[in-house]
């Protein structure tokens, strides 16, 4: 009841006053908060509480449209938002104009966060900056940055107290390079908050980038012979120390123009790498070896000086000379050595000339056989004297023979024993033994179970290309007394060995020269082959007339 009697007094009061209406009249936008996305549009609507308004509408910079009006509003479009501004919407009634005010609020989130190192690759104990900015957003003051190393805050940076309209949206850091850096990776994290204005919570992030750091003071080392022989593979080395991370250093050589393939090796704060070379052309060189680690390059020269020095030549007029004859032999430098060296041929007196070849003439004989032959260059490079020698063996060939030592007269079997006939012939080349007993050939090859039978003499011929000799060879078995002791078994058994290795011993003395005479005497080995089975029944013939 009261409300309704004051209704009534405020009524009659308006009634009693025209001139009230004009002054209690209201000017209202809306929305009454207005938060726009950049460059699209926002449609405002303007109305007055004035019953007949004169002139009305919007102040603003903005695009704008009227799209629709009544009596008492008017509706507009602003188009393409770029900046925040102020609106203000008017109408007049009775003469007086009332305005409102409408805050546009533009936002831009944070779509591109861009983090920076400065440097990517930094020395040790070095400075480096870590920055972050956002190209395009607003309003600055909801900004938040947060600069991440890992997953732990490095620093955060508000715009609250912006103060600058042309201030960035960067927030910067400087730090100093520690090895334990090395590998940290860092970004950015872009916060933008609208919800002072009605809006929400907008996010961006950047990529990560990585700080590398390292150490490289060092120049590299080079190691490598001051002298080179052409044409000989050698391994160069280069070796850097105190660099990190050392296992990262990548090494290039090269020999003048020519790039070499290294091998790369580290080991904690050191890496080195090796590489082949092998030279052509003789003279002053130039080897050099570079090494980068990140942005670092250090580069070492080091002169070599590559020469020629084949091996001298050494001539054997005849390396299978008979004994008797006559032996030539000429040592010379090589053609590709240069300068040209000193040579010296051993057995040879005289010392030659440089650059003249050494000579030596001698009668071979039997003792020659196997003997060693030296010829030595000597050449002075570079004030360093080296050294080549070439060698080569002569055999000498002469007839077969028997010596006692090898092959006794005389033997004594004992029965009951395991036995072989001892019998080593000497000859170049060696020997081919028959040995005929009773008429038949002997096996030399077997041991023999010792029988009184085995009582007799055995003829032994040797051959070779050269000439052939035989020999007689008088076998006694001895037997087993009654009442023999073990021990003087024993003895006679130890007797029987040593004759055997002592056989051994000699024929293999011999089988070298039957090695290296094969060459030589090869068709007269294949003729003495084809030759051999008429020579046994032959050999047999002749021991016989020689027992007669």
């Amino acid at each position: 009841m009261k409300m309704l009697l004051l209704g009534i007094w405020t009524l009659l009061a308006l009634i009693s006053c025209p001139g009230s209406t004009k002054e209690l009249f209201q000017v209202s936008v809306h929305p009454d908060q207005a938060l726009v996305e950049f460059g699209h549009s926002l449609t405002i609507n303007c109305s007055t509480t004035c019953p007949d308004p004169g002139p009305s509408g919007i102040d603003t910079f903005l695009k704008k449209t009227q799209l629709s009006k009544g009596s008492q509003w008017k509706e507009f479009l602003l188009e393409d938002i770029t900046e925040s501004s102020v609106l203000q919407c008017f109408f007049s009634c009775a003469g007086v104009q009332k305005d409102t005010a409408l805050a546009i609020t533009m936002y831009r989130p944070p779509e591109q966060v861009i983090v920076d190192l400065q440097p990517e690759w930094v020395a040790m104990d070095e400075a480096f900056t870590v920055s972050c900015h956002v190209p395009s957003v607003a309003p600055l003051q909801s900004l938040t940055l947060t600069l991440l190393q890992g997953d732990q805050e490095l620093h955060r940076k508000d715009f609250l107290s912006l103060t600058l309209v042309s201030q960035r949206a960067e927030v910067t850091v400087n730090a100093r390079a520690h090895r334990e850096n090395d590998r940290h990776n860092f970004s950015c994290r872009a916060e933008l908050d609208l919800s002072p204005y009605g809006g929400g919570l907008f996010h961006g992030s950047s990529a990560t980038k990585e700080l590398r750091i390292f150490e490289f003071s060092q120049n590299p080392q080079i190691w490598v012979p001051s002298l080179l022989e052409a044409g000989k593979a050698e391994t160069v080395s280069c070796e850097v120390t105190r660099v990190f991370p050392a296992q990262e250093a990548v090494f290039r050589m090269f020999l003048e123009d020519q790039e070499l393939s290294p091998f790369s090796s580290w080991k904690e704060d050191a890496a080195w790498a090796s590489a082949t070379i092998q030279a052509m052309e003789t003279g002053d060189r130039e080897l050099t070896c570079l090494v980068s680690l990140g942005p670092v390059e250090q580069k070492t020269r080091k002169p070599v000086y590559v020469y020629s020095f084949p091996p001298p030549v050494l001539e054997i007029e005849d390396a299978y000379p008979l004994a008797g004859t006559d032996v030539n032999v000429t040592c010379s430098g090589h053609e590709l050595t240069s300068p040209s060296p000193t040579l010296r041929l051993q057995g040879s007196l005289n010392l030659s000339a440089p650059g003249e070849p050494a000579w030596l003439l001698f009668t071979a004989r039997e003792e020659d056989d196997g003997r060693t032959l030296s010829c030595e260059a000597s050449l002075e490079v570079k004030g360093q004297r080296l050294v080549k020698t070439t060698q080569s063996q002569i055999h000498v060939l002469y007839k077969p023979r028997f010596q006692e030592s090898g092959c006794p007269g005389n033997q004594i079997w004992v029965e009951g024993m395991d036995q072989m006939l001892a019998c080593i012939p000497e000859g170049n080349p060696t020997p081919a033994l028959v040995c005929v007993w009773n008429g038949m050939i002997f096996d030399l090859d077997v041991p023999q179970k010792v029988t009184q039978n085995h009582t007799g003499t055995y003829c032994c011929t040797a051959t070779n290309p050269l000439g052939s000799v035989s020999k007689d060879i008088a076998v006694v078995v001895q037997g087993l007394p009654e009442g023999i002791s073990s021990s003087t078994i024993f003895i006679i058994i130890i007797f029987t060995l040593g004759m055997a290795v002592i056989t051994i011993a000699l024929y293999l003395n011999y089988q070298p020269c039957q090695r290296n005479s094969r060459k030589r005497t090869h068709r007269q080995k294949e003729q003495s082959k084809s030759e051999e089975s008429q020579f046994s029944d032959i050999q047999i013939e002749e021991c016989h007339a020689h027992l007669c």
